[in-house]
């Protein structure tokens, strides 16, 4: 069984930044794309940031130039560093990877950003 466990929400002041983490543990014989989604109050979950197994990125375009997504390939972690917070941020983050030819899940991380 596989898992992915997000870590590194919060509330931070606009302009503010965060860091969010994800683990992917149980057994795993292919992970290839990993990335974050978010959803916000009352709205759609939304693609947030890709990073593939080969390393290419890829973002939503209202976080380009704020937001960083990074992977450890040795330890099977993805992160996404979020800079210049703004208010519309505010959403659950949730971790997804592609692994063993499935779509797995993390359970989601709050983060606010308060005005």
């Amino acid at each position: 069984q596989v898992q992915l466990v997000e870590s590194g929400g919060g509330l931070v002041q606009a302009g503010g930044s965060l860091r969010l983490s994800c683990a992917a543990s149980g057994r795993i014989f292919s992970l290839n794309d990993m990335g974050w989604y978010r959803q916000a109050p009352g709205k759609r979950r939304e693609w947030v940031a890709t990073i593939t197994s080969g390393g290419r990125t890829n973002y939503t375009d209202s976080v380009k130039g704020r937001f960083t997504i990074s992977r450890d390939y040795a330890k099977n972690t993805v992160a996404l560093q979020m800079s210049s917070l703004k208010p519309e941020d505010t959403a659950v983050y949730f971790c997804n990877a592609h692994i063993n030819f499935g779509v797995n899940w993390g359970q989601g991380t709050q983060v606010t950003v308060s005005s």
